[in-house]
C-alpha cells in the first residue's frame, strides 16, 4: 500500500513539474516536437492516475448508499466490515447464480409494493437476508415466512397466522405488512439505517441500546453480532445485485453495471 502511494505521489509530482516547465513557453514553441512529446506524456500520466485502482475504489465507494443515506466508508472500521461481507456475497465465494435468479424473480414485485407505502427501495433486500426468499424457513424463535415475522408482529400488521393459515408465506400480503412495520419504525427512529437495525433486533431493544450508549448512529453503536452486521449485509447484497459484473457474476451482466452507468464514466 505504501509503495502504491509513493508511486502515485511521484506521478503527480511529475505532472506538476512538467506542467510548470512548459506553462510559460512562447506560442511558437507549440511546434516543438520535444514539448509535444512531453505534453502527451503528461496526459498519459493523468489518464493512468484516473484509472488507478485507488481512484476507482474511491469513486465506487463514494457512490454506495443505503436507503439514500451515505455509508461512511471513509471510516477504516466501516470499510473493513463492509469488505468482509461484500466478499461473502461475491461470486468467488458463492459460486452460484441463485442469488441473482431469486432477485430477478421476486425483487421487482417487492420494490413496487414498498414504493406504494413510501418505503425506500433498498429494503427489498431484507427477504434475501432474512429467509433467502424461502417462505418455508422458520427460525428457532418462531419467526417465519419471507420477511421472518414473529407471529405476534405478523398479526399486529394485518397477517393471519394460525393453525390453518400462515400469511407470512404469502409474498404479496407479507410485503404489505412489512412495509407497514417499516413505516412505523421510521416514525419512531427517523433514520432509515436505524430502521433496518430495528427490524432485526426490535424497536424496543434498539431504543434501549441508543439510550444506554448515548449514540444514535448505527455505524458507531455497539450492537450484537447479528444486528451489527445486518446493514452491512443489506448493502453488500445490493452491490452484487446491482453490479453483477464488478463482483464476478459475469454471466448475469447482460448490461452495464449500475455503478458504471452512473459514476465510472465521470471518473474516466
Amino acid at each position: 500500500m505504501i509503495k502504491k502511494r509513493v508511486l502515485c505521489c511521484s506521478m503527480l509530482l511529475s505532472v506538476l513539474i512538467l506542467s510548470k516547465l512548459y506553462s510559460s513557453t512562447k506560442p511558437k514553441a507549440e511546434e516543438d516536437p520535444l514539448r509535444k512529446a512531453l505534453l502527451e506524456q503528461v496526459e498519459k500520466r493523468k489518464a493512468t492516475l484516473a484509472l488507478s485502482p485507488e481512484k476507482q475504489k474511491e469513486a465506487y465507494y463514494s457512490s454506495i448508499t443505503f436507503a439514500n443515506e451515505d455509508v461512511p466508508l471513509h471510516s477504516p472500521a466501516v470499510e473493513a466490515k463492509f469488505e468482509k461481507y461484500l466478499a461473502r456475497f461475491s461470486y468467488r465465494n458463492q459460486q452460484s447464480y441463485d442469488l441473482h435468479k431469486k432477485a430477478e424473480k421476486h425483487l421487482p414485485k417487492i420494490a413496487a409494493i414498498l414504493k406504494s407505502h413510501g418505503i425506500p427501495e433498498d429494503f427489498k433486500y431484507i427477504p434475501i437476508i432474512e429467509s433467502d426468499m424461502n417462505p418455508q424457513i422458520t427460525s428457532h424463535k418462531g419467526a417465519g415466512g419471507y420477511w421472518q415475522f414473529m407471529p405476534a408482529t405478523a398479526r399486529l400488521y394485518g397477517l393471519k397466522v394460525n393453525g390453518a393459515v400462515d400469511e407470512r408465506k404469502d409474498l404479496t400480503k407479507s410485503t404489505h405488512a412489512a412495509a407497514r412495520y417499516l413505516k412505523s419504525l421510521y416514525q419512531e427512529f427517523g433514520d432509515w439505517t436505524l430502521v433496518a437495525a430495528a427490524y432485526n433486533v426490535g424497536g424496543g431493544s434498539l431504543k434501549g441500546t441508543i439510550r444506554r450508549q448515548g449514540v444514535k448512529d448505527y455505524y458507531k453503536l455497539r450492537l450484537n453480532q447479528e444486528t451489527g452486521s445486518y446493514v452491512y449485509k443489506l448493502v453488500s447484497v445490493k452491490q452484487v445485485i446491482e453490479n453483477p459484473y464488478k463482483h464476478g457474476y459475469k454471466r448475469y451482466a447482460q448490461q452495464e453495471d449500475s455503478y458504471q452507468n452512473i459514476s465510472e464514466r465521470n471518473l474516466l
